[in-house]
């Protein structure tokens, strides 16, 4: 095997896969990265086992195949100066030789007849949907999913698929972000899979400049999507979400209409004297004004009014400053309405003018 690209390519390819490359694994194969070279294309694969990514490159070279060190590759591509040529090539031996300029490395192997690839197994389901749709679904809802929660569902966002209409759901118990968006191609059937967190962060990463139409392939346990050069594949988390849909109020006790924001800032300069450790601030609506207020155990407070616009009766309520911040963070409009519903004061934070985006967050005893 060898092949001739140029150092701007190969680094380009590497940076793409290098996200899922474990640094400590029991499988050394796994700190390795796939180099496939078949009808004048490069293929490179990394994977932990939970996820995949693949890209395609089309260059000059001799078919073959073999593993190399995902990090030492990296980084001497990484540190060669731009544009230069490099060259690779399989030696008998076993090693594969990199030659760039007056540079040349020498780097061990791993036969890649023992790196694991993905493979969809039992009835596929195919879905269109556009990379603009995807990256808002995740942009909006990722910040809320729980983090090593026992609960391991919760670990994950929930993806529900539904006719022409594509939901991403996120949530760590405390907190709940859903965002909806439609699809290109419809689905028959409902799917509800959930994609562990770090496919979530990853395939974040990788749509940060697409805005052109995807495949999504869809197994009881796994997931793909066709990106325009990269192909993304994870394992589903096994479980059951719970019934989103419960926690948004079904009965609403007062609604603020108030400035993004004014609503924003406010938070942030009363939350500097919260409790460090529960972060608590308290929400008092009396006729048209607002006033937040913290207190913290070194006898220190904070207040701050805001006017705004409110329907419904006096209340009192507290709630996480960082998780209200994100949500109001996470919406776009200049004027946002905070529900709050009568029995427990849970708070729906939503944009008037986007409808497809709802934020919860749930009150706090102060």
């Amino acid at each position: 095997m060898q092949f001739t690209t140029t150092r701007d390519i190969l680094l380009e390819a590497l940076q793409k896969v290098a996200g899922v490359i474990e640094r400590r694994s029991t499988m050394p194969i796994l700190a390795n990265v796939l180099l496939r070279v078949h009808d004048d294309y490069l293929t490179i694969v990394g994977t932990d086992l939970e996820i995949e990514l693949i890209t395609r490159t089309r260059i000059e070279g001799t078919e073959g195949e073999t593993t190399v060190p995902a990090r030492k590759l990296l980084d001497i591509c990484r540190l060669l100066p731009a544009g230069t040529q490099v060259h690779c090539s399989l030696k008998s031996e076993g090693a594969l030789t990199l030659k760039a300029g007056r540079s040349r490395f020498s780097l061990a192997t791993l036969p890649s007849d023992g790196f694991p690839e993905f493979q969809l197994k039992g009835e596929e389901t195919e879905a269109r949907i556009g990379g603009e749709s995807l990256r808002k679904l995740l942009g909006k809802t990722l910040y809320a999913m729980a983090q090593q929660d026992v609960r391991y569902y919760l670990n994950g966002l929930l993806l529900e698929l539904e006719g022409d209409t594509i939901r991403a759901i996120a949530s760590d118990g405390h907190r709940l972000a859903w965002c909806q968006q439609p699809l290109e191609q419809p689905v028959e059937a409902l799917k509800q899979p959930i994609v562990p967190r770090k496919g979530v962060q990853e395939l974040s990463r990788l749509l940060e400049s697409d805005e052109h139409s995807l495949a999504l392939h869809l197994t009881d346990n796994a997931i793909r999507l066709v990106l325009p050069d990269v192909v993304f594949s994870a394992k589903l988390i096994d479980g059951r979400y719970p019934n989103y849909q419960r926690v948004f109020p079904q009965q609403v006790a007062g609604t603020i209409t108030c400035d993004r924001q004014a609503l924003k800032d406010a938070i942030s300069r009363v939350s500097i004297l919260s409790n460090e450790q529960y972060r608590g601030i308290r929400f008092d609506v009396d006729g048209n004004l607002l006033k937040l207020s913290a207190h913290n155990p070194e006898q220190e407070e904070a207040e701050e009014e805001l006017e705004v616009l409110y329907e419904g009766p006096r209340f009192s309520a507290g709630f996480n400053a960082s998780y209200m911040a994100d949500a109001v963070s996470h919406l776009e409009a200049d004027t946002i309405t905070l529900s709050f519903a009568e029995q427990n004061l849970t708070c729906l934070l939503q944009d008037p003018e986007d409808p497809g985006v709802r934020h919860i967050v749930m009150p706090m005893r102060l």
